[in-house]
C-alpha cells in the first residue's frame, strides 16, 4: 500500500453494506485506527481481517495527531474509521485529515456508508439544496443557532440522542414552527428501521407515545419562499 493516510467508511447498521475497496483496504493497510477498538474488531472478526489497531477517538486525537503522521511519513498505510458512517461527519478525523495536508502527507477518502444521505432522500423533503448541523450544541450557542433555523430556506439535518429527541422536536415548535413538515430516521439499515414523517407538532406525539431507541437523524423542512 502506498503511504498515505485512508479514510474509510464503515457500515451505519447492516455489515453487509461494506464497499469491496474498503475490505480490500482495510486487509493491505499496517495500521488501522478505530474510535472505539471494541466495536471495530467485531466488525474486522466478520470480514476476517487481522490488523493492528490502535484508539483514536475524540478524547486523545488531540494527543497522537502527530505521531501518526510520523508513522506515515516513515512509510506506514494508515486507515481511520469511526464507529459507523465516514470518520469526519459528526466523528474523529478531521484533526488527523488536516495535519496531513498540512505535511503534504497524501489523503484518500474512500466513498461510502453515511447516515444522513439515506434520511434525507427518505424524508420526501427536497435534497437539491440542504444544510447539515450534525448534534446542535448541548449549552453555549445552542439559544442562537436555534434562532437562526426559522429563516433557513434549505433542507436542514441534524444528528440526536434518542434521550433528546422529544427535546429537539418541541425546540422546533417554539423556534420555528409547529406546522413545518418534518421526518425522523432511526435504526438505518437495521432490522428495525423506522421513518416518521409528519409536522413537527405531529411527530412530538408520536415519540412522546413510544420509547426512543437507535441513533437518529431528524430532516426538517426549510422555510418556503
Amino acid at each position: 500500500m502506498t503511504p498515505k493516510l485512508y479514510i474509510v467508511p464503515t457500515p451505519i447498521g447492516n455489515l453487509e453494506d461494506i464497499t469491496l475497496r474498503a475490505i480490500q483496504v482495510l486487509k493491505a493497510v499496517d495500521l488501522i485506527l478505530a474510535e472505539d477498538t471494541r466495536n471495530t474488531i467485531h466488525l474486522l472478526k466478520h470480514f476476517e481481517i487481522d490488523k493492528p489497531l490502535r484508539s483514536y477517538h475524540a478524547h486523545n486525537e488531540h494527543q497522537i495527531v502527530e505521531q501518526i503522521t510520523e508513522l506515515i511519513a516513515m512509510g506506514k498505510s494508515v486507515a481511520l474509521v469511526s464507529d459507523a458512517g465516514t470518520p469526519a461527519i459528526s466523528d474523529p478525523g478531521f484533526l488527523l485529515v488536516r495535519a496531513c495536508i498540512k505535511q503534504h502527507i497524501s489523503v484518500e477518502t474512500l466513498p461510502g456508508a453515511t447516515a444522513f444521505v439515506p434520511a434525507l432522500v427518505n424524508s420526501g423533503l427536497p435534497c437539491d439544496n440542504f444544510v447539515f448541523y450534525g448534534f446542535l450544541p448541548q449549552k453555549k450557542g445552542r439559544h442562537t443557532k436555534l434562532l437562526s433555523l426559522k429563516d433557513e430556506t434549505r433542507t436542514m439535518i441534524f444528528y440526536e440522542s434518542p434521550f433528546r429527541l422529544v427535546k429537539l422536536l418541541e425546540e422546533f415548535k417554539e423556534y420555528v414552527d409547529g406546522e413545518r413538515p418534518c421526518s425522523v430516521s432511526r435504526e438505518l439499515s437495521k432490522l428495525y428501521e423506522e421513518t416518521a414523517r409528519g409536522t413537527v407538532e405531529e411527530l412530538i406525539t408520536h415519540f412522546n407515545s413510544k420509547p426512543v431507541k437507535g441513533e437518529i437523524v431528524v430532516v426538517l423542512a426549510g422555510k418556503a419562499d
